[in-house]
């Protein structure tokens, strides 16, 4: 009787413990796609909560299947790597106009509709509130030397007080609305702007000096350069550019219905405006515009240079913050916000953004993700990407018909242009002192690094879609939608014609020895040649094109990249050792890491999969906006360079991929929130505190 009541306990147990992995199974799944959700949504910073949410069960559903595991990793991971905000100060009851950081970069001061200003630490923890305003708070700044902040109310007032918070002093009133301050770089005058259309002079013991006059509409922002000129910004369409002294030295019309924001660059010599007409702007100091901004698809309110001149944010009614180099380029559009986002600031070290929303809450975002650098510059698709041998330079080749090199933190070095069309391939030279790019123009290009064309490769009869170096340098490999592969001598003279293939040719690579080439093609096969152009085997086994063809660096593997979605390993005698299955589209291209453990494939499902050399996936990189064609690992093999359609080169960190490294790089970059934010959860606040914190 004891037994069969024990099995029957058991079989109670077995079922109850069935039915609780099946619910925990269900509740990780259920994360893992509100967090993909949230993604899509460009809410990063939310789908990586989620993320973490999922991250911490998977940790402990050892009974989960290696797919489920590997999806929701990879989930996890593109929250990780595409993640900006890095916590959020919430805490005002109204809206929030702007946000200030003190000089140190220590303390952020935020201007509210609460008629309220809140000082916090950089962490986010709430310092003071300061009250005294009987209206909402539109501006706030703090001195150069970091003793006083200014407040400007919507109650008229002005007021000053000390760093710690204690009040000092109440400027006379304005007639109308004051909307904007700032302090003098000798941290002497303080300069206001607001609605009865004047910029007004102060002393900091409340004096009034000066009130200039000229706009015809209400004065939205004021700002000092270095050597102390005031520039003003109105909603009557003009900057005004000042002496201390009230001389007015420069009308600006803004080209817009109304100016909202105005920066000056740190040199001082340009001047960034933001406008209700949707644009921000760009001026040399003698009123010649330079460049216009267009992105946001509403007003825009708030404009900043970042304190090294090489980066520019606005902040729009549409609720996004833009970031911009000074060639009028975007690079990038944080989400998040809301409602409108009012204001935008940078950081004194420029690594951290500021950006105040209509929603109550201030965004800090990071410059940039250590996990992840995107290269933005190309007008058309990406195709192609190449490390150079050092590692020092990054190469790109683009349907906007040009090669741009990069260093690899995102600066670009030089664009190279020569080819009449598309661009589809660039590789270096084994001793990095040449380039060869391919193109729709049916030839082959050979560059120096410095952009000086050497030699223009002309033979094939239609475009050319892969070149490769042999490893000694001296011999170049072609493949052409004319169904051949040619051979070149490096000075251009050409070696040999290899005919065979019944389809278009999409790559073409060396084997590690140089005695072999591998070619692949439309006709669904991979062809292995003699270096003499004796054909030695074709590999048959693809289902459709096969895209793209790599050796492994010892020469004693082949993987296969095919339009029927798989990946095939094979010996170098032409065996079919194993086929990787996973993407959910065509694979464009395939690429083994320089120590021959790892297999990157690049897919247009929109993802790359990293395989061990024997098959077994390892992660999924996701997050793109379209198709992935270029892969190149760096030579130590830490970074994976990609290139899409979506026009992005994007570098990836491949030091920490699995689970445990993912969830403390979330954990790390999640620390001021989970430790600050009264909203922040509990119980991911214990879980990333038993973690040990990544480095950052």
């Amino acid at each position: 009787m004891t037994s069969v009541l024990g099995l029957i306990t058991f079989q109670q147990y077995r079922r109850a413990e069935a039915s609780r992995k099946e619910a925990v199974t269900e509740e990780i799944k259920a994360l893992s796609a509100s967090s993909n959700a949230l993604f899509t949504l460009k809410q990063e910073f939310q789908a990586l909560i989620q993320g973490l949410h999922a991250g911490r069960q998977l940790q402990a559903a050892t009974w989960l299947d290696p797919e489920t595991r590997l999806q929701v990793t990879s989930t996890l991971g593109k929250a990780v790597y595409f993640v900006r905000e890095h916590n959020r100060l919430e805490g005002h009851t109204g809206w929030i106009r702007q946000a200030s950081f003190s000089p140190d970069g220590q303390t952020i001061a935020t201007a509210s509709g609460d008629r309220t200003v809140k000082l916090w630490k950089r962490d986010g923890s709430l310092l003071h509130t300061l009250k005294g305003h009987r209206d909402g708070v539109y501006a706030v700044a703090f001195s150069p030397d970091g003793q006083t902040i200014a407040s400007a109310s919507l109650d008229g007032t002005i007021k000053l007080w000390r760093r710690d918070g204690t009040f000092l002093i109440t400027l006379a009133k304005h007639q109308n609305k004051p909307r904007t301050l700032s302090f003098s770089p000798d941290s002497t005058l303080i300069a206001s702007g607001g609605d009865d259309e004047t910029v007004k002079l102060w002393k900091r013991d409340g004096s009034l000096i000066k009130t200039l006059k000229g706009h015809r509409d209400a004065v939205f922002d004021v700002t000092f350069s270095r050597d102390g000129t005031i520039a003003s910004a109105s909603l009557d369409g003009t900057i005004k550019l000042w002496k201390q002294d009230g001389t007015l030295l420069k009308t600006i019309q803004g080209q817009g219905r109304a100016v909202s924001g105005v920066s000056f660059s740190p040199d001082g010599q340009t001047l960034a405006s933001a406008d209700l007409d949707h644009n921000v702007r760009l001026w040399k100091r003698d009123g010649t515009l330079l460049k216009t901004l267009k992105g946001h698809q509403d007003a825009v309110y708030g404009v900043s240079f970042s304190p090294d001149g090489r980066m520019i944010a606005s902040a729009g009614a549409d609720k996004v913050v833009k970031l911009w180099s000074p060639d009028g380029t975007l690079l990038a559009t944080l989400v998040g916000h809301t409602s409108q986002a009012n204001g935008v600031s940078f950081s004194p070290d420029g690594q951290t953004i500021a950006s105040a929303g209509q929603d109550q809450t201030v965004k800090l975002w990071q410059r940039a993700n250590s996990l992840m650098t995107i290269f933005v510059g190309h007008s058309a698709e990406a195709n192609s990407v190449s490390f150079s041998p050092t590692g020092k330079l990054v190469a790109s080749a683009s349907n906007d018909n040009t090669i741009k090199l990069w260093k690899p933190d995102g600066t670009l070095v030089r664009t190279l242009k020569g080819h009449d069309g598309a661009v589809y391939w660039v590789t270096f030279s084994p001793d990095g002192q040449a380039l060869a790019s391919a193109g729709y123009d049916k030839t082959v290009k050979l560059w120096k690094p410095d952009g000086t064309l050497l030699k223009t490769l002309e033979g094939h009869r239609n475009l050319v879609n892969q070149v490769s170096f042999s490893p000694d340098g001296q011999t170049l490999a072609s493949g052409s939608k004319d169904r051949t592969v040619k051979l070149w001598k490096r000075d251009g003279t050409l070696i040999k014609t290899l005919k065979g293939h019944q389809g278009v040719l999409y790559g073409v690579t060396f084997s590690p020895d140089g005695q072999m080439i591998a070619s692949a093609s439309a006709d669904k096969t991979v062809k292995l040649w003699k270096r003499d152009g004796t054909l030695i085997k074709t590999l048959q086994g693809h289902g459709s094109a096969v895209r793209s063809v790599s050796f492994s660096p010892d020469g004693q593997m082949i993987a296969s990249a095919s339009e029927d979605k798989t990946v095939k390993l094979w010996k170098r005698d032409g065996t079919l050792i194993n086929t990787l299955t996973g993407h959910s589209d065509l694979v464009n291209g395939v690429s083994f890491s320089h120590d021959g453990q790892m297999i990157a494939s690049a897919s247009d499902d929109r993802t790359v999969r990293l395989w061990k050399r024997d098959g077994t996936p390892i992660a999924i990189l996701t997050g793109y906006e379209q198709g992935v064609f270029g892969l190149s690992f760096s030579p130590d093999d830490k970074t994976l360079a990609t290139s899409s359609d979506d026009r992005r080169v994007i570098l990836w960190n491949l030091t920490g991929l699995n689970l445990n490294s993912l969830l403390q790089e979330s954990c790390s970059w999640l620390r001021d929130y989970l430790e600050t934010n009264p909203n922040a959860d509990r119980d991911d606040r214990q879980f990333c505190n038993s973690l040990p914190q990544s480095k950052d």
